[in-house]
């Protein structure tokens, strides 16, 4: 199970949002390109950047800090926030992403995915952010009538190279990680399953390696925290 540290971008900083909502802000550091050094001197093998102002306003502003990352660290990179095109996703492509992640636009415009995933196979990422088993779009901001695992069966079927499930309830809450929606997820569908959300401590990482089949895990507010330490999460998950 890979370990996977997290870097949220809002005005070109690396921030953490409570629950995912904008006004509960903390700012760990204005230069994200020095953090991402940091967690890849920990052993860290792939990063993961959300532009959040892409997530809510469905237009990147972040780029500049993405580029600044992407030159400063050797390790892959998966990034998402705001992709709803695919130019944008030529562009980040081009530019050395080796991962790009899909979310409201895959419920608002399937084509996408399927051309998406045509055009760059095992390079497409999907992330489903439920609330109680039913997906949630824009930045968390509406939750839909559609299930989640109905909507990771699709995405599947459609050609995503795996599938990032976050329980937005337990999102930067330190609470722990929805064990058993993770377990269910992972069984559902045949292509990687990386968790996100509620990740507080060393243990939690031990619990969610216990799920038989699960690719890997996101973790952000607990190694900004202190709360896990991301060298020896690195050292469980292997």
């Amino acid at each position: 199970m890979l370990v996977i540290p997290a870097i949220d971008l809002k005005d070109g900083l690396c921030v953490r949002l409570l629950q995912g909502r904008k006004d509960v802000v903390t700012t760990y550091s204005n230069d994200p390109a020095s953090t991402a050094k940091m967690w890849e001197s920990c052993g860290a093998k792939l990063l993961h950047v959300v532009d959040l102002d892409g997530a809510f306003t469905g237009s990147q502003k972040n780029l500049d800090a993405i580029m600044k990352i992407r030159e400063s660290v050797s390790m892959d990179m998966e990034v998402g926030g705001g992709i709803r095109d695919l130019k944008k996703i030529d562009d980040l492509v081009n530019t050395g992403i080796n991962r790009i992640i899909l979310g409201t636009a895959v419920v608002e415009n399937p084509a996408l995915l399927k051309g998406a995933c045509d055009k760059y196979p095992g390079r497409i990422l999907v992330g489903i952010d439920a609330k109680g088993g039913k997906v949630a779009v824009k930045g968390w901001v509406e939750v839909t009538s559609a299930d989640a695992k109905e909507l990771a069966k699709d995405v599947e079927q459609k050609g995503a190279a795996g599938i990032i499930y976050t329980d937005i309830s337990r999102d930067g809450m330190l609470t722990g990680p929805n064990v058993s929606a993770m377990k269910e997820m992972v069984e559902t569908v045949n292509i990687p399953v990386i968790a996100s959300g509620g990740v507080s401590s060393i243990d939690d990482i031990k619990a969610l390696k216990e799920i038989k089949g699960l690719w890997g895990v996101i973790t952000g507010k607990a190694i900004y925290s202190g709360a896990v330490d991301l060298r020896e999460a690195i050292r469980i998950g292997q």
